[in-house]
């Protein structure tokens, strides 16, 4: 059996509610600060008792970076934004090469949708129809894949919260089989009022900033953003004048068909999904030095994903931190921007404090870092646990 090839991180990009590059948003996970605030652009009835993770720029000023029309939803503007910059950091000529654009979200275009029909119901001979044709899903990764140049492979992803770490793996597992060179994989998500609602309906929104992993937990915030990896096989490495340091070494995805809104209380699925990332990796559980936890701040959420690391770690509890705490659930996206924050903690030396934790959750043998620890980080573990039960892992190596 031949060895299986590399697949390498050949860039990174990011927008979210603490930074709108990879710049930014690590020098807000280094700083400590938050993306929570009162809203201020979705407009909701809940604008005084939720707060949410908002990018801060307008649609227009997004369409300007995007290089998109100012009409085209944020859902899209926001994906644009990321993907153009983990492409310029990857310094690849896309068409030079057989690229893929496969992306996750789970609103589409949604925010257009919500503005068109207030009035529409009104008076139907009223509205413009062009708000409401790329609704669905793909058409958001359509939209992004024509402006980036994409063509030789475009997908769409939408498996809740782990849209993107499934969209991720898929590169890879694409490149490993030869269909592709390079594969920009990602997700993005925009605040909507149908998920606002959608949340709240299910009383798992935090009035207050969201405790991850904390005993006295009691929601999750919701938050917007995108983010993107450029995947590289390894003939498009040895063209680089410097060999990428980082790959995707492990990933996996399992489905515990407990609950459609909630894990099992075991996190049986949790488990397989980190076992299988780890034995693709060929690594043990003492080898990771990091994970990033999926790490909601809802009380099943942080229950049955606590319990399924204690089963796997058992007597050896790497570092852990949830990356919520500063971004929010961005829900399709969730996954790549957690990715990306996976590389740069590889890359900086650091493990991210998760932020307001107080009491650590009494059942668990473990607590996760509330300070910033540098130190050497070779293997890090990503966490994305979506509705339905469809969990994935990702595992990060130093190459």
């Amino acid at each position: 059996m031949s060895k299986e090839q590399t697949v390498y991180i050949g860039g990174l990009g990011i927008i979210s509610a603490i930074g709108n590059s990879v710049a930014e948003n690590l020098d807000a996970l280094i700083s400590g600060r938050a993306g929570m605030q009162a809203m201020q652009r979705l407009r909701s009835v809940h604008k005084d008792t939720l707060p949410v993770a908002e990018v801060r720029l307008s649609n227009e000023v997004l369409a300007g970076m995007a290089g998109l029309p100012a009409a085209t939803s944020r859902t899209a503007l926001l994906s644009a934004i990321a993907a153009r910059e983990a492409i310029a950091d990857a310094g690849i000529q896309l068409s030079a090469w057989r690229t893929g654009f496969i992306s996750a979200n789970s609103v589409g275009g949604m925010d257009k949708t919500e503005d068109f029909f207030p009035s529409f119901l009104q008076d139907t001979t009223t509205g413009d129809l062009k708000m409401v044709v790329n609704h669905e899903c793909g058409a958001v990764t359509e939209l992004v894949a024509d402006a980036l140049g994409v063509k030789d492979f475009v997908t769409t992803i939408s498996t809740a919260c782990s849209s993107s770490a499934n969209s991720i793996f898929l590169g890879a597992r694409m490149i490993r089989q030869g269909l592709l060179d390079v594969a920009v994989a990602g997700g993005t998500d925009a605040l909507t009022r149908f998920t606002l609602n959608g949340f709240n309906t299910l009383m798992i929104l935090d009035q207050e900033y969201c405790q991850p992993f904390d005993e006295n937990r009691r929601g999750l915030n919701l938050g917007e953003g995108a983010g993107y990896l450029v995947l590289i096989s390894e003939k498009v490495a040895a063209t680089l004048a410097k060999k990428p340091a980082h790959a995707l070494t492990g990933w996996a995805n399992a489905n515990d068909a407990h609950h459609q809104t909630a894990s099992s209380p075991e996190g049986k699925g949790n488990l397989l999904a980190m076992k299988g990332a780890l034995k693709k990796a060929g690594l043990s559980p003492g080898d990771i030095d990091y994970i990033n936890v999926h790490g909601t701040g809802t009380s099943n959420n942080d229950s049955s994903e606590g319990r399924a690391i204690a089963s796997l770690f058992e007597g050896h509890y790497p570092s852990m931190s949830s990356t919520k705490s500063y971004t929010g659930h961005t829900l399709g996206a969730s996954g790549a921007i957690e990715a990306v924050y996976a590389v740069l903690a590889m890359r900086e030396g650091l493990v991210y404090p998760s932020l307001r934790l107080q009491t650590p959750i009494k059942e668990l043998p473990f607590a996760v870092t509330t300070v910033l620890e540098k130190r050497t980080i070779n293997h890090v573990l990503s966490n994305s646990f979506g509705f339905g039960g469809n969990c994935s892992s990702l595992v990060f190596s130093k190459v």
